[in-house]
């Protein structure tokens, strides 16, 4: 039970009412959907759709396996350079990256291939009788990797088909990172995350210790040490905070931790409900939050930005979403003050209305107030810069405050590498975070192989 919630009451449906509505919010293709829908790829000799994923998928590759029928072929071609590419295909924001840039995405075609629902069908139907990529002959060297979320797994995992020996440490009990403790429970339904590290580790030669937490119970300074190189996946684990008195008033807490109690939930009918519910923010978290509230059964859903809609972090698809299932989306207010009752726990907040002058955004001087039982922040999470305190990781370069690293995701000291949201690349994308673990993992192996050579 979260202590903040534990006053509001608990959903009218049942468990079983629940779990219909959290069920799979694309549902995947049949087997002749997806021979239809991969039948309109054009296998475009320059590809736009590649150049498009930040993975680098040969995207045109796997559906041309697909139509042939070939499932395993196809799924190997998107495994090989996206060990994450079912959780992917389900939480990647296709609609502004391959699908958008597909050469049928036009007035005259009407639609783009379904990119991302392929690629879930292919991985989902491969059935490997075993993992798909072999190790290498075992190079004698070890590799630590912090943080076991999309970023670290796949670093690890390009690290030991390389024939490396790699140890995760991993704060949390489970593996997985965001897809496991930050995604909209119906976008990655049936406990995927977990059976998606299961199949990752089958290729062998990784370890996970759990309960490992940078900056507490472990150092850069010892596993700068102990290993012939680290890879720092840390994330953005703190809370960003709005800066208003009474911020830890009962009723107020981020969405990300309710968002991780729903996703561990095995009865969603036992979790806090609020009625009238509050959402600050504009990316996905802030949408997933609302949305999944109202799937519970609030009967008032509410998201607040300061800005317009065309600056919002979340996608048209995503808002699209949260439209669907009633929530109001209200722009040009910013947050002035929490308002409690009697007791002092939320009753709502107050907020100012903004509006854009000479490029910068002001108060207009109005104000209006939101009545609700919850209020939730999902304005985006910072570094925990307690997990660089030892002396060593104090001298990590920082572009803000995230991790400085080159392109090829290295940092500023030898052997330590980053990727993922902890360093300032990218748009803190699931697909992102993979690409940096697996860019990191051959840096990484190529180092390690020039120092063998060297020596």
């Amino acid at each position: 039970m979260i202590d903040a919630l534990k006053h509001l009451p608990r959903p009218r449906a049942g468990a079983e009412q629940l779990a219909d509505n959290f069920g799979d919010l694309a549902p995947p293709l049949t087997a002749r959907q997806a021979a239809v829908e991969s039948a309109r790829c054009l296998y475009c000799f320059d590809a736009p759709c590649i150049n498009a994923c930040p993975s680098d998928i040969d995207i045109p590759s796997f559906i041309h396996r697909i139509s042939d029928d070939n499932l395993q072929g196809a799924a190997e071609k998107i495994l090989s350079a996206n060990i994450l590419g079912g959780s992917c295909a389900r939480v990647c924001p296709t609609e502004i990256l391959c699908q958008q840039a597909c050469v049928r995405n036009s007035a005259q075609e009407c639609a783009p291939v379904l990119i991302g629902l392929l690629q879930r069908y292919a991985v989902d139907n491969a059935n490997f009788s075993e993992h798909p990529f072999k190790r290498s002959p075992a190079s004698g060297k070890r590799i630590a990797v912090v943080g076991a979320g999309p970023a670290g797994l796949s670093c690890a995992h390009r690290l030991a088909m390389h024939g490396h020996d790699v140890v995760i440490y991993e704060a949390q009990e489970k593996a997985g990172g965001l897809n496991e403790y930050g995604i909209a429970r119906y976008k990655l339904v049936d406990d995927y995350a977990q059976r998606e590290v299961d199949f990752l580790l089958g290729i062998g030669g990784i370890e996970i210790c759990h309960g490992q937490r940078l900056g507490a119970n472990l150092s850069l300074t010892e596993l700068h040490q102990q290993y012939d190189s680290v890879f720092l996946g840390v994330g953005l684990n703190a809370v960003r905070q709005l800066g208003l008195a009474d911020e830890e008033a009962p009723g107020l807490l981020a969405a990300t931790e309710y968002i991780r109690e729903l996703r561990q939930a095995d009865d969603l009918s036992q979790l806090p409900l609020a009625e009238r519910c509050l959402v600050i923010g504009a990316g996905n978290t802030a949408i997933d939050m609302a949305v999944q509230m109202s799937r519970l059964g609030a009967r008032d859903v509410n998201l607040v930005y300061r800005r317009g809609h065309a600056d919002m972090g979340a996608t048209e698809h995503e808002q699209d979403i949260a439209k669907a299932n009633q929530v109001r989306l209200h722009t040009w207010a910013r947050p002035d003050a929490v308002l409690l009752d009697d007791m002092g726990r939320v009753r709502g907040m107050r907020f100012i209305r903004t509006e854009m002058a000479d490029g910068r955004l002001r108060d207009t001087g109005e104000s209006f107030e939101l009545a609700a039982d919850a209020i939730f922040k999902a304005i985006g999470q910072r570094f925990d810069d307690a997990s660089l305190s030892d002396p060593l990781a104090a001298q990590l370069a920082r572009d803000g405050e995230r991790i400085r690293v080159d392109q090829c995701l290295r940092t500023s000291l030898p052997g330590v590498y980053a990727g993922g949201d902890c360093t300032a690349l990218g748009q803190d994308l699931t697909v992102e975070a993979v690409q940096h673990g697996k860019l990191a993992a051959e840096a990484i192996h190529a180092q390690l192989m020039l120092n063998v050579e060297a020596a």
